[in-house]
Formats: structure tokens, C-alpha cells, sequence
């Protein structure tokens, strides 16, 4: 009998990304295929798990995959998944040895990062696949204009010489949630103006791509080669309100552990900031803020118990939360859903995210902690996924690629 989990639909993943290729298919000119689709599995999948979702995104037409950093494409890869996939965050001195081998495709912001590439690539005799990253305005990764050109000429130079293959040019926007922001057609421009630096450079990559979720379902001109999707692949919208077919894949529920009647004033968790207003009934859910719950969902975000949603009440502690349920019966082994995909009157990662003022992304990234399993379901889930052993059972996948970053450099040390 299971305490706590947190339920992903697989086929909700599939159907999502097969929805978002069909989105770059529609909006393809005339005799092209349209856009492919980059899943990005960063942050363990956003909560998902990364090899179950890598997995069924891969089965619903991603033919990329993203992993951020490079322990993380390191695991796709331990793990079987031949796909490309792209990692961008890379802090000096990181092995990339590793990933050059296991061609993993490496982005460079800097010169200094291309001359680490470069000579991971000498010292191991494999080009290294490489996507050089433009900082259109988002002030964040990526070259600034002002070094973009000696880049993209280093960065032929050393294709030229056989140490790299430049597959890609890329960009990141700041304001994608906002269609209308004039954010979005300055960094399209400045985005065009760096492709064209790139081309007189020499460089005529394969892949030219800035679009991220929000981009790929309103804005059909930045789509380009590829786009980057990330939590939509998860059937969360990164535009409040927006229309579209997404289906959430994430469901957090608890059973009840313990009922009891109070007398009205009582105070409850921690500091007493909940106190009832008669004698009624509290309910136990064994779920706090080590398993994801965020403390700042105290007395504010609902939970869906026998039948009603109802507001935490008191503080999150670190095991647990208490819902205050009045005089409704509720008994120990009931379960409490504290966010699905709605279909049931339960509060979505949405609800959550507004209650909390935050974003869906936060709230369905803080779950499956060690304590707390994932249980994987859809006709796409493997027999053990569906067991609910896949979330956990990667751990030597995890510790190998993680030692891959926090490995001491080679003799020959890093350029």
C-alpha cells in the first residue's frame, strides 16, 4: 500500500509532443515538413523523470533532446537513447571529454568555451558537434553582440581544422509568455542579424533555432529548423489562458494518515497562523516541503479530499500538511490530491503555481524526492516504469554522469 506518490501519464507526455510537431508541421511553408521538435528533459524531465520522458517524447516525434548540462545528457546516453542532445551549461573546467566521445552536442557562448571544446575534441580525436549561442537580449547565456563575430570566426576556423562540426546557432527569449512584448521581434531581429553574421563567417549550420515553448504555439516565425520545448511537453502552458490541446501528466496524492476531531480555536502546525473557527475535523496528508510542497503554500494552496478542495491549514512542515475538513467525513487511507490534470475537480499545477505566486514550472519540478516514488502510466509505459521503479532505479546512471562534472581534470588539463 502505497503513502505517497507522484503519478505520470506517459501517454500525456506523447500525445503533447506529438501535438507541438503538428503545431510546426501546420506552420511550415509549402514543401517543407516544418520545424522538428528539441524535448527538453532538463531538471530530472521538470519533476517527470528524465528517461521515462525522454523516452516517450522520443516515441511522440522529438527527434532532439535537451539536458542542459552535460551530467545530464551524459545519463540519456548512458541509458541507451541515441538521439542528439544538446547541453549548454558548462561551467570552466567541466570534462567534456565525455561527451564529445559519446557525441553530445556542446554549445559554445564564449571563445573561452569553444577553446575548451576544441581541445576536448583534440585530445579524444572525435569532432566535437557544436551550436554556438547568440545573446539576442535576454542578458543571460550566449555571446553578446559585440563578441558574436570573433566567435562564429573561431568557430569555423576550427572546423576548417577538422576539430568540430558546427551544427547549430541558437538563442533563448526573455518574454516568449508575453506574445505581444516588443521583446519578442527585437531578439527575432537581432537572432537574423547574428545568422547572417554566422553565414559570412563561413558557417551555413543545419539547425538554426530559438523558440521556445511559448514561441512554438504563437509564433510560427521563430519556429526556423528546430524548436526548444520544454513544459509543454508536459502539458502545462507557459501562457496563462492560452487555448490548446496540452494534458497535464503530473498528479501528487497522498492517503490520509491520521484523523481527528478538534474543538474550535484549536491551533494547528507550527507558529498557530490557523486556528478553526468551531470543532471540526483535521486530516493528516504525509506530504511536506522535503517531498516538494512549498512552505509558502501554507494556509493558501488547495488540496482536493473527500470531495471538496480545501486550503492547507497552518504551515507546511517538512513531512507534513493538515487540511481542515469541517464536519465532511473523511478517514485515515483516503486520498488527497493536491494537483492533477483537473479532470476530476482537483486543483491543477496552475492553481498551485497562483496560490504560491510562482510558475507551473516551479511546482511540478519540486516533486519526486527520494521518499516519495514516481509511478509511471499509459499504454507507453514500460513494465517497469509502470511498477513505479524507474524513478529511483537510474541511481548508478545518475552518480555516473555526475562524476563525469565533478571529475579532476585529465593530465593534459583542460584549454
Amino acid at each position: 500500500m502505497w503513502q505517497a506518490e507522484v503519478r505520470v501519464d506517459l501517454d500525456a507526455i506523447e500525445h503533447n509532443v506529438r501535438l507541438l510537431r503538428s503545431i510546426t508541421r501546420a506552420a511550415a511553408p509549402a514543401g517543407s515538413d516544418g520545424a522538428e521538435v528539441m524535448a527538453v528533459v532538463k531538471g530530472d524531465g521538470y519533476g517527470h523523470g528524465m528517461l521515462p520522458a525522454a523516452r516517450a517524447a522520443l516515441r511522440g516525434g522529438a527527434t532532439w533532446l535537451g539536458g542542459c548540462t552535460v551530467g545530464e545528457a551524459l545519463r540519456l546516453r548512458a541509458a541507451g537513447i541515441t538521439a542528439p542532445v544538446l547541453a549548454w551549461l558548462m561551467s570552466p573546467g567541466v570534462p567534456l571529454d565525455p561527451a564529445v566521445e559519446a557525441r553530445v552536442d556542446l554549445t559554445a557562448s564564449s571563445a573561452e568555451q569553444l577553446a575548451e571544446i576544441v581541445a576536448a575534441a583534440r585530445r579524444t580525436g572525435v569532432p566535437a558537434r557544436l551550436h554556438l549561442k547568440l545573446d539576442t537580449g535576454l542578458g543571460r547565456n550566449g555571446a553578446p553582440p559585440s563578441e558574436w563575430p570573433a566567435l562564429c570566426e573561431g568557430a569555423a576556423k576550427a572546423q576548417a581544422d577538422g576539430a568540430v562540426e558546427v551544427i547549430g546557432v541558437w538563442s533563448h527569449l526573455a518574454c516568449a509568455d508575453e506574445p505581444d512584448h516588443p521583446a519578442n521581434d527585437a531578439q527575432l531581429q537581432a537572432f537574423r542579424d547574428g545568422l547572417a553574421t554566422a553565414e559570412r563567417c563561413g558557417l551555413t549550420p543545419r539547425y538554426r533555432h530559438l523558440a521556445n515553448s511559448a514561441a512554438t504555439l504563437t509564433r510560427p516565425d521563430m519556429h526556423f529548423d528546430l524548436v526548444r520545448t520544454g513544459i509543454a511537453c508536459y502539458g502545462l502552458s507557459p501562457i496563462p489562458g492560452l487555448a490548446v490541446d496540452l494534458r497535464p501528466a503530473m498528479t501528487v496524492r497522498a492517503r490520509v494518515a491520521l484523523v481527528k476531531r478538534v474543538p474550535a480555536g484549536q491551533g494547528v502546525s507550527y507558529g498557530h497562523t490557523y486556528r478553526t473557527a468551531k470543532e471540526t475535523t483535521l486530516a493528516l496528508v504525509p506530504l511536506g516541503y522535503a517531498d516538494g510542497v512549498p512552505r509558502a503554500a501554507s494556509d493558501r494552496a488547495p488540496v482536493r479530499l473527500g470531495g471538496a478542495n480545501r486550503l492547507i491549514a497552518g504551515r507546511v512542515c517538512m513531512d507534513q500538511i493538515v487540511l481542515d475538513c469541517g464536519d465532511d467525513p473523511v478517514a485515515p487511507g483516503d486520498v488527497a490530491v493536491l494537483f492533477g490534470p483537473g479532470d476530476e475537480g482537483e486543483p491543477t499545477a496552475d492553481d498551485w503555481a497562483t496560490a504560491v505566486d510562482t510558475i507551473n514550472y516551479e511546482i511540478v519540478t519540486r516533486f519526486g524526492s527520494a521518499r516519495v516514488p514516481r509511478v509511471y502510466s499509459g499504454q507507453s509505459a514500460e513494465p517497469a516504469e509502470a511498477a513505479g521503479s524507474a524513478s529511483h532505479g537510474s541511481a548508478s546512471v545518475d552518480q555516473t554522469a555526475a562524476s563525469a562534472e565533478r571529475a579532476p581534470h585529465s593530465a593534459g588539463g583542460l584549454a
